[in-house]
């Protein structure tokens, strides 16, 4: 509109509306409010529906995998708390009737040698024949390139029912830990954990060492069993955190190993076993069944949290009914960490501290 026009309607404007009091003076418009929305401060728990939960942080960004069942999901996130509405993509779906093709449990992903891992669970969808497995991406991010199956991770001298593989790096070595049942035949369901020294991300070399084994009556609710490790490394060693009893009973727990000072963890007896577990169920927060954990650091780096799974209710079992939560936790005076009890479901719980 030229100049002459623009005067022209600003005339007509006030011959029309003058009587009512009324402008078209663009200076006369009232300024326009800006709301800024309000920051979330806090969450609540559960997160997400889902069993098998584990976190790898690579840099500010958290990659979170949970049990899927048919195949392997990624999702990527900078803040663990908004997970259910994170970015999230199916990196792996095996070839029917291929022996990894079922029951596809407990993936883990790691960043190794500037490359990307996930170890998985699965089997030709008869239990017995469960085992662990390894996926390899060469991209800088995981959510693209592509997922190259490196196949089996295991030792001839336990090539048995394997799952829940994870990944310790150790005074510049690497082991990998998974829990097995020796029983070949799938009589015996007692499930133990082990370990063995790595010559690269899908390949195990060496003696293969009997960790942990089904001691104590809170370790047999169901049958005998110890599964999920998980590794943490405190201020002054490391510990080795499993859950205990069949995921079927709402007694499903954490239970811990503690590394001695200069300790080997090939040497069973460098590894003290807790006699008590260190995280069980707590009815009244909603929390059945609590376990099969991982760790990670808030964003800033300060704090320690753990995220797992448990049941809203009791009787709900190894079932889809599962939710994912997650709590911050402390060290001791001696170097231990404090797992605390789970925390309620629908209480604020303040966010991870930012950056």
């Amino acid at each position: 509109m030229n100049k002459r026009n623009e005067l022209v309607v600003i005339a007509l404007c006030v011959i029309v509306l003058f009587g009512a009091g009324l402008s078209c003076s663009k200076s006369d418009n009232p300024p326009i409010e800006i709301i800024e929305p309000v920051e979330e401060t806090t969450f609540t728990n559960p997160l997400i529906t889902g069993a098998d939960p584990f976190v790898f942080k690579d840099g500010d960004t958290y990659y979170y995998m949970h049990t899927v069942g048919n195949a392997l999901r990624l999702w990527e996130t900078e803040a663990i708390e908004d997970l259910a509405s994170a970015t999230s993509k199916e990196v792996f779906r095996p070839t029917a009737g291929t022996p990894n093709s079922r029951n596809i449990w407990a993936p883990e992903i790691f960043k190794l040698d500037g490359k990307w891992y996930i170890y998985y669970t699965a089997g030709d969808g008869d239990d017995i024949n469960q085992r662990t497995w390894v996926l390899e991406n060469s991209n800088s991010d995981p959510m693209q390139g592509t997922w190259e199956d490196k196949g089996k991770i295991y030792s001839d001298q336990a090539d048995f029912w394997a799952i829940d593989g994870t990944v310790m790096e150790h005074g510049g070595k690497r082991y990998f830990l998974w829990s097995g049942r020796p029983d070949k035949t799938n009589t015996d369901l007692t499930q133990k954990i082990y370990i063995s020294e790595m010559t690269n991300p899908w390949t195990l070399t060496g003696d293969v060492t009997l960790l942990t084994e089904p001691e104590y009556g809170w370790e047999r609710n169901g049958f005998g069993v110890n599964e999920a490790p998980e590794v943490l490394k405190g201020p002054d060693t490391y510990f080795m955190v499993y859950s205990a009893s069949f995921c079927g009973t709402d007694d499903y727990a954490l239970g811990m190993l503690t590394l001695k000072e200069n300790g080997n963890p090939l040497v069973a007896s460098d590894w003290i076993k807790s006699d008590q577990p260190v995280f069980t169920k707590k009815p009244s927060a909603n929390a059945f069944g609590p376990g099969h954990n991982s760790f990670f650091k808030s964003p800033d780096g300060s704090e320690d949290w753990l995220i797992y799974h448990a049941n809203p209710n009791s009787g709900m079992g190894c079932s889809g009914s599962r939710t994912v939560r997650m709590q911050s936790f402390t060290f001791d005076s001696n170097g231990k960490p404090n797992f605390g009890e789970p925390v309620a479901t629908g209480l604020e719980i303040d966010q991870p501290a930012q950056n």
